[in-house]
């Protein structure tokens, strides 16, 4: 006990060095010992607790001590260092004190200098030390009794750390216990997802503890531990950096990055005002790189929303969901698969291809003349919404457009040149297209020209209640017109019209009794290029659906806008 009593005064000292008395106060030793083991008491101190993990601030290049005392011989020992932001340096060593002083006995403690000095002037004896970012254990079966000292330091930047430090390690079980095979494995893998799985821990349904499994997935590296995780997503939340020793707080510095102030009166006249403090922490970055998913105790977990073609690593914690510590799994990384490449569709001279493009999606042409040719002629028929056309000759651009309707593209040839033709869906929805890549020159177009503006004019005044009148424009090239009609329903909406709004779909597809009538129709004065037809044999109070066709020389057609016409009901 004299020996206990010992040991007890050095931490007391240790505890008291910032004080200014010169003589150590009298105490109740029983009262003394039982705060010792209470854990709560050395919370942000230097005395570390006896079972419990704590955790600790570095400022970079300031080392930090720690202390707790071993009360008899042979007493097993383990402690536990956890780096989180950076790695560390770190020394645990037995301190030599003398065993008790000359006046001990007569009640006169000795002079607080005096026992400081007799504290500090020797380093003690090393026991070990590590230098690195991993969980490292310093672990005794037999250790003597006296006073333990462990002294952390970060060469690199200040860092967030936590210890753990027990005289009983084989009843202990504060970190969850890994499997005999600690790997995560890939057991699926997709262009967007991954799925992990890895073998339970013991230490939940063997020693039935409650153990829950989170998984960390980021782009940079594995994580050797969840703190240094945490760490890692506290900085990309840009939560804040660690101020200045010596720098205080104001109530609104807390209030800004998101603490709660208490109503304790905590941070009550403080030095400092927001605006000098808020250099000391860092800007918001747009997108966090790392994501943390606690999933419960199942032990296969499929990661979605990924990347193609992109590396991502994968780390597997198990977690003590009644003491919050955290052992963690042998991480693996794996690379989403790429997207699905797209077949390239080959253009043969001067034939017309069909091209179907998905909703925002993407089509590749290949257009590889086998003569030598000084033109090519591209011709793109959107049949629906407008598409992107992108042209390279053997990977020069050589044009880049949105494209409604038929366009004609005159491109410049090169010997033994190669074409690639990308064409970029709508978003609306599906698109259809034909096109024709030709290095002959002709005088007939294999599709028919057409006005700036393809919508069919009615004339309302000229309504009837079983005929209608409308218009709409040509062209100075001498084409084939056929209108055709439909009867609908009064209630046939927009949507509706936009579904049949196919241009592509020529005459071929419309029934025969549908079809009013076909004409040849041009002007060699564009201003003059406008027919007109009344349609006749209507009922009355319908509404019809009206189309034009332009066709080309070579049978291409072309549909014009559809328009909704209704009759008179009475005449």
């Amino acid at each position: 006990m004299r020996q206990c009593k010992g040991w007890s005064l050095v931490l007391l000292i240790l505890l008291g060095l910032g004080s200014l008395a010169q003589k150590l106060p009298t105490r109740d030793e029983g009262l003394f010992q039982m705060q010792i083991r209470d854990k709560s008491l050395f919370h942000d101190s230097s005395v570390i607790p006896d079972g419990a993990e704590i955790s600790g601030y570095l400022f970079r290049d300031t080392p930090k001590r720690y202390y707790f005392v071993v009360e008899e011989d042979n007493t097993p020992l383990s402690v536990t260092v956890t780096p989180c932001d950076a790695p560390l340096e770190w020394k645990l060593t037995l301190q030599e004190l003398p065993e008790e002083s000359s006046g001990e006995g007569s009640g006169e403690p000795e002079p607080l200098d005096q026992q400081k000095q007799q504290v500090t002037v020797d380093e003690g004896t090393e026991l070990f030390t590590y230098k690195g970012n991993d969980v490292e254990s310093y672990v005794a079966t037999s250790t003597p009794s006296g006073l333990y000292q462990l002294e952390l330091l970060s060469t690199e930047k200040d860092s967030n750390f936590k210890v753990y430090t027990t005289t009983t390690p084989e009843s202990d079980q504060p970190y969850p216990e890994l499997p005999y095979d600690p790997r995560v494995d890939v057991t699926a893998l997709g262009r967007t997802t991954v799925t992990l799985a890895w073998k339970p821990t013991p230490t939940g349904f063997l020693m039935g503890q409650p153990v829950q499994y989170c998984v960390v997935i980021n782009k940079e590296h594995n994580f050797k531990s969840m703190c240094a995780a945490e760490a890692k997503i506290s900085t990309d939340d840009a939560f804040m950096l660690a101020p200045k020793p010596g720098r205080d707080f104001s109530p609104f510095d807390f209030v800004h990055f998101g603490f709660v102030p208490s109503d304790n009166g905590f941070g009550k006249d403080r030095g400092l005002t927001s605006n000098k403090i808020s250099r000391a922490y860092a800007a918001k970055p747009k997108v966090s790189d790392i994501q943390k998913i606690c999933i419960g105790n199942k032990n296969i977990f499929t990661v979605s929303d990924l990347k193609p073609d992109t590396q991502y690593y994968f780390d597997v914690f198990a977690v003590n969901s009644a003491t919050n510590t955290s052992t963690a799994y042998v991480g693996t990384f794996a690379r989403t698969k790429e997207e699905a490449r797209q077949k390239t569709q080959e253009l043969k001279d001067g034939k017309v291809s069909d091209v179907f493009i998905k909703r925002k999606g993407t089509k590749f042409l290949r257009f590889a003349p086998v003569s030598s040719h000084q033109r090519v002629t591209l011709f793109v028929h959107s049949c629906l919404d407008a598409v992107q056309v992108q042209v390279r000759r053997d990977g020069k651009l050589l044009l880049s457009q949105n494209v409604e309707g038929v366009r004609q593209f005159q491109l410049r040839g090169k010997p033994k040149a190669k074409y690639q033709i990308r064409l970029r869906g709508s978003r609306k929805g599906a698109s259809t297209l034909k096109v024709l890549a030709t290095t002959r020159p002709s005088s007939k177009q294999p599709f028919p020209s057409l006005p700036e503006d393809t919508r069919i004019k009615a004339f309302d005044k000229l309504r009837t209640c079983s005929s209608v009148t409308v218009a709409w424009l040509g062209t100075q090239d001498r084409n084939k017109y056929c209108i055709y009609r439909k009867e609908v329903a009064e209630n046939y909406g927009e949507e509706q019209r936009r579904r049949e709004q196919n241009q592509c779909a020529g005459p071929e597809t419309r029934r025969k009794l549908e079809k009013v009538l076909c004409k040849y129709f041009h002007s060699p004065n564009l201003q003059k290029a406008v027919t007109t037809e009344t349609i006749t044999g209507l009922e009355p109070g319908k509404t019809y659906l009206l189309d034009v066709y332009v066709v080309g020389h070579s049978g291409h057609s072309v549909k014009y806008q559809s328009k909704l016409v209704k009759t008179r009901k009475y005449c």
